[in-house]
Formats: structure tokens, sequence, C-alpha cells
């Protein structure tokens, strides 16, 4: 019983000590998408301040590929010891596990969400080629000429994606998916006529739109952009079902001490609800949330119930 009990405050010891001298060493952060795309611009914004809060370098590391799930699989594998941090977004850090058979991770199983950093809603664009110029009457060409369009997507499992996904299967249409890694390439492809359609966050289309090299129909919020407020909203549309968020959150290896999750927590809130990375966000079309580890896992849910019913009434794939 003695030795039971020493054991005990050893371990509680311990745990205080490592979350005093956390981190003691860099820090990588992981972030599966190409250099200069959204979750990157946030993943070294957040890991500058916390390398300044913390005292440590956080080293950011852009392992892109397979709709996010390489580099997310990379940190569900590493030592979970506060070191190795995941930079995710909907699909590898959520919504993967229902469209890739042959994962190398189990998101539920290897990964601790630690917070939601930031959500955005999306905006539907389309190429001025396609006779279309308001959601309805883009309804209606998709439905008179299945499959001659094409749209592209961050990345499986992404709400670029998905998003398209629900549509296609709430309205009856078919539009030929193309993934790419990160909007700057889909954007690009968009404009040379390689695709037709996406949905996007509105930053990375709307410069595109106010040039008249893209036509926008609908944003997926409830309400209407403060940046594009002549856009209507999907449910003053009649899809209010189709609102769907883009999000990127902080996640770390499943096992992490709870005294070094505290102390990364703690200063990644603090970190994110600074009044210049709030701006920088806005601007890009992101609204901070910066919520807790359990909030955050609670969000996770509310978003799997949801896309994994989208995939199996759709039939959505990963590729």
């Amino acid at each position: 019983m003695a030795k039971g009990l020493l054991a005990f405050f050893l371990a509680l010891l311990t745990g205080f000590v490592s979350a005093q001298t956390y981190p003691s060493k860099p820090v990588r952060v992981v972030i599966p998408y190409p250099p200069g795309s959204t979750p990157d611009i946030v993943g070294r914004t957040l890991a500058t301040k916390l390398q300044e809060a913390l005292g440590q370098p956080f080293v950011v590391e852009n392992r892109t590929g397979a709709g996010g799930n390489i580099g997310a699989e990379a940190v569900a594998k590493a030592p979970a010891d506060g070191y190795t941090l995941l930079i995710g977004i909907n699909g590898p850090a959520a919504i993967n596990k229902f469209l890739y058979k042959n994962l190398g991770y189990d998101s539920d199983k290897d990964l601790l969400p630690v917070s939601l950093l930031a959500t955005a809603p999306q905006m539907l664009v389309v190429a001025p080629s396609v006779e279309a110029n308001d959601f309805k009457a883009f309804l209606g060409y998709l439905k008179k000429n299945p499959g001659r369009l094409s749209y592209g997507s961050v990345g499986g499992g992404s709400a670029s994606h998905l998003t398209m996904e629900l549509l296609k299967s709430d309205a009856g249409v078919f539009i030929v998916h193309i993934p790419y890694r990160g909007f700057p390439p889909a954007v690009t492809d968009l404009l040379s006529g390689n695709i037709q359609t996406m949905f996007a966050i509105v930053p990375a289309v709307l410069p595109q739109v106010r040039a008249g090299k893209m036509k926008a129909l609908a944003v997926t919020g409830l309400k209407r952009s403060a940046l594009a407020p002549e856009v209507p909203n999907v449910a003053e549309l009649g899809y209010p079902q189709l609102e769907s968020l883009a999000w990127i959150g902080l996640l770390a290896p499943a096992g992490l001490p709870q005294e070094i999750l505290n102390r990364i927590s703690t200063q990644t809130v603090r970190a994110m609800r600074a009044a210049d990375t709030v701006d920088m966000l806005g601007k890009q079309g992101f609204d901070v949330v910066a919520n807790s580890s359990a909030e955050f896992s609670a969000w996770i849910r509310t978003e799997q119930a949801k896309w994994s019913k989208v995939i199996k009434a759709s039939g959505a794939t990963a590729d």
C-alpha cells in the first residue's frame, strides 16, 4: 500500500516537473498542407507566438499529400510528449476515416484535440464560362449537363469537398471531383478553365470575383459574409443544410500528459485571442474560436456525425 502511494505521488511530481520545464527543446509543428495555404498561415502564426511565450523554437514542417493524411499520420505515431504537434483541418483531423479504406492512423484513437483555432464559411464560385449567374440557375445548369463540370477541393474530407458532395446529393446532380493540395493550385486551375467550380474560403477567391474572373453564387454560412455582403447565404437560398465551415485546429499525439496539454492549451488560447491574430485571421475570412480540448473534442464528434452521413448517402470517396 505504501509503495503504491509512493509511486502515485512520484508520478504526480514527475508530471508537475515535466509541465514546469516544458518545452526544454524545439517543438515540431506539422502542417499537412503547402506553404502559403491557410492552415500554413495560421500554423506559422501560432508557432511564432508559442515560441515567444514558451522560449523554445516551434519549427514548422510542411508534410503534404493524401488529403493531409501523411502529415497527420506522422504526428499520430510520434511520442506523446508535446514535442510534435499537428495543425489539422476537417479531413485529417476528423473526416478522412470515413473516406479512406486504409488509413495509417485513427484520428479518434491516435490524435488528441487541443484547441479549435478558427472557423470560416465558404463561397461557391463558378467560372465565367458557366451559363449561370445565380445559385438557382447553377442547379438548373447542372441538372441539364450531368458530368460536364468538374469541381476542385483542397483534398478528400475537406469542407470544400464534402460541401459539394452534400449539394450533389441533395440536388440530385453530378459533378466530377478534382482534389488539390491547397487552394492556390485549385484557384489557378479554375482560372485556366481546367475546373469550373468550387467551394473555397472567401479570401481565396474574392479577388478573382472582384476582378470578374469568377462568379460568386453563395456563401455557406447562415448569415452573409462581412467580406462579401452582396452574396446570398445558403439559408436565404433555401438550402440551410448546406451550412458548412472550414476549420483549423491544433492536435497532438494521444496520451499527452494532462499537465503539458494544459500548458499548451493555455498559451494557444492566449496567442489566438491576441488582437493582432484576430485581425489577421479576420482578413483571411476566419473567426477565432480558441476553445478547450474538451470543447474541440465535442466539435469533432458533431462534425463526424454530420459528414459521415453525407459520405454514406452520397457515396463520396477520397478519389
